[in-house]
This record gives C-alpha cells, structure tokens and sequence, in this order.
C-alpha cells in the first residue's frame, strides 16, 4: 500500500506551497493529461493516466512510495475522495481542496447557486438527471462522455430550457456558451464540461425577503403551506384529499422521477407530486383543466408540465414515467400505461365493476395488484354531524422486480 496518498485539486490556479511539497515527494502521481503535463511533476514519478478512477485506486493500493492524484475541481465533491476512500482499496488520503467546478461554473454565470440542485449524469443516470432539470428552475448538471449537453437537451424535448456551457474549465481552452435548449443538440462539446439548466416558474419567482434561502438545493418557490393532500383542491368527482394521500403514499414520488398524472382535473395532485421533487407531466384533455393545473402550478412555486390532449393516444410521444396516477380513462388508460412498464401505477373508480375491469387490466399486463375501498366521512365539528361522504375503490399496482 502506498505510504502516502495526496488528492489535489486542480482549478487553474497556480499550485499552492502544499500542493508543491506532496508533489516533490511523489513516486506516482495520476491525473489527467492537462495535470500530468504541469511542470510540478517529478520527472522520474511513474505516471497514471487516469481513465477508470477504479483501476488507479488498486494500482495506487499496491504501490510502494508516495501517490498523488490529481482532480479537476474540488476532490471532495463528487469526486476522487469518495471512490479512493472505499472500503475495497483502503486508501486513506490528505486533500488539498480547490474551487469546484460547480462554483466556477456558477461565477462565469454571475448567478449565485445556494438554490441549485446539482447532478451528475452519466450514461446509466441520464435520465433521472433529466427529470431533476425538468422538475427544478436551476440545476447544474455534472456531465460525462454520453451524457452531456446534446443528450441532456434532447431528452428534454419540449421543456424550454436556457443552458449555460462551461467547457474546459480552468484550462487554456476554457470556453462558456449559453443557447438555449432546442440549440444545444446542433453543437459539438468538449468534455469535461459543467452545464447550468435554467428556466421555468419556479425559477423566476424571486426570493421573499423575508424568507432568504438558508438550505442548499432548497428556494423560496418552493416553499408553501405546511402539510400535503390538504383539503380544498379537489382533483375531480370521487377524488377527496384523503384519496390523493393515499395515492402519493403508495406512488412515493421522489427526486429523478418522472410522474405521469392521467385525467389532471384540478392539478392538485402533479403539484403536490412536484412539491415531492419529482418531474411531473400532467395530462388532461379538458383545456380548462389543464389550465387550472398549469395555474396550480404556479401558484405553489413548482414545476409542471401540462400537456392538453386525450389518453391513451396522448401518452405514445410522452418519456417514459416511473410511477403513474391514472385519474381518468378507466381500463383501457391503465393498459396503456402498463405497456410502458413503470414501476408503480394507482388509480381509483367509483364502482366495483369499474374497479375490477381496472385490476384485471394492470394484472394482464404483469402487475401486482391491490384493491382498497376507501371510506371517509367528514363531520362538522361544531355539532359533529355528518357533513359528506366519500366511498371510492383505490387501485395500487406494482411491477415485479425482475420484470
């Protein structure tokens, strides 16, 4: 195992005096091409390429001298350290820290970013990555080869974005571009590059003085009303707030996902499910419905895509979803969305043969199923009289793990 192992980050600026003096001592040193040209290095020191940070961890656990490894950014944010100090290489490390890219990228934008989301994409994540720059007003994505800005903007599809570039940075080549999204696929970009996703509601909707950011990823636009499912923003006939808790608990929408909220009504439901974090397109064909959604969603500081039209015809040119509300449409709808394998799907009908049709569709289509009736009774707590009555059948459906 090494003796010693220094992590150094890198952002442009000149080295500092404990930079030097790990690197005077170094036997080995990794890093990129830029890192390993630095007139710093030993010339006797064994070089790494770094390529996989995997293998130059076990070429780094099995050498005998000092290692440095040098990093773009701040090391310790999504960076060297953690994959370095995983328990199969046993490596402690030093760090010697920089300005991550993440700042950087921010102050080449003059935009503060306490109120940004931050993600790293890689081929295997890109999609969620997507849905984060959906469901957020500023995200600064961390890009990789595979799932840069091209690939980030034509997922996106017709949310309008503008996109912030930053190529290079730190380095001779540095270069910054801001187009927006619908541009960004026609260009050729250099990695590594950092790209800030901004737009929407949410993220013109100025900070309350009153109420300055104090948690990172968090902003003004997003806080609201305590509590969820509250009454008083019914979703349709049938659709109490109490039928719309049980929906979002058993759906759990979260951060990267992408929810598809079928028969929209009031929109009650996608907004709180974007309040959760997760990407939401709601569907309505009533274009008075879709435009209560889109005011719902404005109101509550959150981001919502609201797509007017009729399903299941409608959902062929939708992204694939994670987890699906089906508020409309009846069996023929939830097989439809059950050919496009989400993880979870819930609906709800008002009788039990429209319950069982509903079931028997989402079974067909190689769900697990369950069925609740759901009964609620709200009371005038002046006089404790009964003052309405909901009885509806709940649906939730859940695709097997291995399917």
């Amino acid at each position: 195992m090494a003796d010693r192992v220094t992590v150094i980050g890198w952002d442009g600026s000149p080295l500092t005096a404990a930079a030097r003096s790990a690197l005077s001592a170094a036997t080995l040193v990794a890093g990129a091409a830029h890192h390993l040209a630095l007139p710093e290095v030993p010339p006797t020191a064994e070089r790494i390429r770094l390529g996989s940070l995997g293998l130059a961890a076990r070429r780094i656990a099995g050498h005998r001298g000092t290692a440095v490894v040098f990093a773009d950014g701040d090391p310790g944010f999504f960076g060297a350290v953690r994959t370095l100090r995983a328990p199969e290489h046993g490596l402690e490390v030093e760090v010697v820290p920089a300005v991550s890219a993440v700042a950087a990228a921010f102050a080449r934008a003059g935009m503060p970013w306490d109120d940004a989301q931050v993600v790293v994409a890689h081929p295997r994540t890109l999609r969620r990555a997507v849905n984060v720059c959906r469901a957020h007003g500023k995200v600064a994505v961390l890009t990789s080869p595979g799932a840069g800005p091209a690939e980030l903007a034509l997922l996106l599809g017709g949310v309008h974005r503008t996109f912030v570039i930053c190529e290079e940075l730190g380095t001779a080549k540095e270069q910054v571009t801001v187009l927006t999204s619908d541009r960004v696929a026609d260009h050729s970009w250099r990695d590594p590059n950092v790209v800030i996703v901004i737009g929407g509601q949410a993220a013109a909707a100025p900070a309350a003085a009153a109420d300055p950011a104090w948690l990172l990823g968090q902003s003004a636009g997003h806080t609201g009303p305590r509590g969820w499912a509250r009454p008083g923003a019914e979703g349709g006939e049938g659709e109490s707030a109490l039928l719309r808790a049980a929906q979002l608990a058993r759906l759990g929408p979260r951060t990267g996902d992408l929810v598809w909220d079928i028969g929209t009504g009031s929109g009650a439901f996608a907004v709180e499910a974007a309040a959760f974090g997760a990407a939401v397109i709601a569907v309505d064909a009533d274009p008075h419905a879709c435009a209560r959604a889109t005011a719902a969603a404005r109101n509550r500081g959150v981001q919502v895509q609201v797509v007017a039209g009729r399903a299941p015809h409608v959902l062929e040119d939708l992204p694939e979803p994670d987890v699906v509300r089906v508020g409309g449409g009846g069996a023929a709808v939830a097989r439809a969305v059950a050919d496009r394998r989400p993880e979870r799907i819930v609906s709800h009908a008002s009788t039990r043969d429209e319950a069982e049709a509903i079931g028997r569709a989402l079974t067909e289509g190689g769900y697990t199923v369950e069925c609740a009736l759901l009964q609620s009774v709200g009371l005038d707590t002046r006089t404790w009289s009964e003052q309405d009555r909901s009885v509806v059948f709940l649906l939730a459906a859940e695709r097997p793990v291995n399917r």
